[in-house]
Formats: structure tokens, C-alpha cells, sequence
């Protein structure tokens, strides 16, 4: 058997998740070993897969049937908060991301194409056309559900970028028979869940996380000032919002100044309001979840450190108070009673958000260039973006009783 720790032995986890997916990918099955050496991955031996290791440069052991024989054992005592599950089939990746190049990078794209795992760009036109089906998980880049523009409009309104990028999505609206663009995401947050109800498996990072539930709540109203969409807000958005649509919030309040580069009292960290914390001091904890009887949290959470550096983003955290009661907290920062990481089950499908913009990069400003992943490439940060990657490609197991 070939053994892959991902343990602090391990020279390049984020490769590590590549091998893995491109093991399944040549019809290999892979062990995720949870909780073992920090979520090791193993699979049978073969020279061609022993090829691809030393050609990534991921560290690897050849170990006899024997010594796999003695790891499961250790694995299946009903001592050890350690599990097994297979890998068999690889997910149809896409992202959720504008055509035309954006001022920003996107931690997802980064880490997908360092870690060499192939993924498809798809936009409002895919998925209006019904074409979701076609993939398994969905990564929402940094995006805006509301219609706002990102709320850029104080600081950007006069730059070429943000105005191809206004002209483009109006386009883009009445093409689909929309009259506003607000009108037009809502329509593709509402295929999303759509997509999440029949088993789709949703992965959102920084504004995409609490606009797309702004977004839900907000569909019977409108939350857009006149120079987003022509005419003003309705006075009475704020009452008429329905927390019974979101995924994960309730009771937020909205930021409908437009001058305010804030959506709602979600975001524990507001863009508009001092900073509550310096970054040598920002960390968030992962929890430890029950390998045998809660393996999707298990999955999302493996990892070789416990504490993970924190960063910012347009939507950098979520208040704790704000989060739905049948929401999974995976990460949090306790002293400021922050959630960093939740998910959650919606009919047969998953969803996951994980707040902040770039792991690996603490305040990362538009214009900025993206991050060299060669210099991350044992980033816990990133590794939680490709646990998700991953943990669809996970046989199912019976449900215990």
C-alpha cells in the first residue's frame, strides 16, 4: 500500500488532495483515513501512482499489507475518534465566476489549479440554462446576490472595471428577461438551492456566503439604492425580509446606506468600523467532530493544526447570534464569539461557508495580486477549502442505528 500522511511530515498537503482526486480519477480507490496522521490519504500500490507522488513532490511511504492491517485496526477500535471511508468517484467541479477578468483573485481557483484538480468556470448564462446538473459541487467566487455591485460604488464607482462590470450584468439581465440585475441573481440563487435540494454540494467564501441569504430573505422586496438599479429602496425592506428562505441566517439586520461598504449585521468584523483584533492575534479553532458517526464534518475539518490563521474579507465572519440553530459551527473564534466555518445539510444536497477572502493573504485589497500558492503549500487555511474538494467523492455509508 502507498500511505500519505498529512500529518507536519507531509512536504505539500495541497498537492496532496490533487494525488488524491487524480488516484479516483484513474479508477484507484483512496482510502481518507480519518484522523490518522492529520487525514492521511493510502491506496494500492502502483508504480504509475508512486510516479505522480515524486513528480508533485508529496511525501509518501510504501508500507506491506500488514501494516495497513495493523492501521485499520488501530482505526476501527471504538477508542479511537478515527474512521475510513473511500473515495471512488471524483466530483464535477464548478466555479461560479464572471468571464471577464475581476479586480481580485479567488482562494478557490488558486488552490484548485495549484493542487492540479480540474474545475469549470460557469456564470448566470449556465446556470439559467439549467446546466448545474451537469456538475456535482458548486465553489460561489466572491460575488454579490444583491444586486449591488459588491457595494463598491463610494470607492470604484469612477473606475473602467466597475463600470463594464455594471454594463455587463444589466446586459446580462435583460437577456434572461430580468428587469434588474438584483432580479437576476435572485433567480440564480434560487437555481442553486435547487441545486443543493437535488444533491448538489455548495462551497461560498466571503460576500458570497451572507449575500446569497440576503438575497433569499430579501425576494419580496426591494433592498437596492437607486444608482444600483435606477430607482430607490423600498422604506419597508427591512420588515418585509423572510429569515424562513435562508440557509443559514436569521434576524440580520440590513446596511442599506450605499455608501457603506457593508451588506448586513452578519459580518462580525464591519468593513465601516475599526478593526476588533490585530492579526498576530486572529485565530480561529476547529472543532473535533466524531470520525465514526459524524464523517462529513470530520471530513470537512481534517487538518494538521487545530488553530488556524484567521483573514479578512469583504465578509470576514458571522456572528454566532445570527446563525440558524440546525447550523454546523466548525470553526469559530470563541473570545469574539465569531463563526469562521459552518455547513449544514439542505435536502440532499450540503452547503458550506467559510468567511474571508484569502487564507494565506490577512487584508487582501482589490488591485492586489493573487497569492503564490508555491510558497503555502502546507497551508491549513487552504486545506479546509479543498476538504470540501474532496468529501463528495466519499462513498456513503449506512446510517448507523
Amino acid at each position: 500500500m502507498i500511505l500519505i500522511p498529512m500529518d507536519k511530515s507531509q512536504q505539500n498537503h495541497l498537492k496532496a488532495y490533487g494525488i488524491a482526486y487524480w488516484a479516483i480519477e484513474n479508477e484507484i480507490v483512496v482510502d481518507w483515513m480519518l484522523n490518522y496522521k492529520g487525514g492521511s490519504f493510502s491506496c494500492p500500490y502502483l508504480q504509475k501512482v508512486e510516479n505522480e507522488l515524486v513528480v508533485r513532490g508529496i511525501s509518501y511511504e510504501v508500507i506491506s499489507d500488514a501494516q495497513y492491517q495493523a492501521i485499520t485496526t488501530l482505526i476501527s477500535s471504538p477508542d479511537a475518534n478515527m474512521d475510513v471511508v473511500k473515495l471512488e468517484k471524483p466530483p464535477k467541479i464548478a466555479v461560479y465566476s464572471p468571464k471577464t477578468k475581476q479586480p481580485w483573485d479567488d482562494a478557490v481557483t488558486l488552490v484548485l489549479s495549484y493542487a492540479e484538480i480540474p474545475y469549470t468556470v460557469i456564470y448566470d448564462d449556465e446556470i439559467m440554462a439549467n446546466e448545474l446538473s451537469k456538475y456535482d459541487w458548486l465553489h460561489l467566487h466572491h460575488e454579490d446576490f444583491t444586486g449591488q455591485y459588491g457595494k463598491f460604488y463610494s470607492m470604484y464607482k469612477n473606475f473602467p472595471w466597475y463600470q463594464q462590470q455594471q454594463q455587463s450584468y444589466e446586459m446580462s439581465a435583460h437577456k434572461h428577461g430580468f428587469e434588474k440585475v438584483s432580479k437576476l441573481k435572485l433567480g440564480t440563487v434560487k437555481k442553486i438551492g435547487e441545486f443543493c435540494l437535488g444533491g448538489g454540494f455548495l462551497f461560498a467564501m466571503c460576500s458570497a456566503t451572507d449575500t446569497y441569504d440576503i438575497a433569499l430573505a430579501a425576494e419580496s422586496t426591494d433592498i437596492c439604492a437607486e444608482m444600483f438599479d435606477g430607482d430607490g429602496l423600498d422604506s419597508q425592506a427591512q420588515k418585509k425580509l423572510d429569515f424562513n428562505k435562508t440557509f443559514a441566517f436569521k434576524n440580520f439586520n440590513l446596511v442599506t446606506d450605499p455608501y457603506i461598504y457593508e451588506f448586513s449585521t452578519i459580518d462580525s468584523r464591519p468593513n465601516n468600523q475599526p478593526k476588533i483584533i490585530e492579526e498576530k492575534n486572529d485565530y480561529f479553532n476547529l472543532f473535533q467532530f466524531s470520525a465514526k458517526w459524524d464523517p462529513i464534518p470530520t471530513m470537512l475539518t481534517q487538518n494538521h493544526e487545530v488553530s488556524i490563521k484567521g483573514f479578512m474579507g469583504q465578509t470576514t465572519a458571522f456572528k454566532k447570534l445570527l446563525i440558524k440553530s440546525e447550523v454546523v459551527i466548525m470553526g469559530e473564534n470563541k473570545q469574539l464569539n465569531e463563526a469562521r466555518y459552518i455547513h449544514s445539510t439542505i435536502g440532499k444536497g450540503t452547503w458550506t461557508f467559510y468567511g474571508g477572502h484569502d487564507p494565506e493573504d490577512y487584508e487582501h485589497f482589490v488591485g492586489e495580486d493573487p497569492t503564490d500558492m508555491n510558497l503555502f503549500p502546507n497551508s491549513p487555511g487552504y486545506r479546509l477549502i479543498l476538504n470540501n474538494v474532496l468529501f463528495p467523492a466519499a462513498k456513503k455509508k449506512k446510517q448507523k442505528t
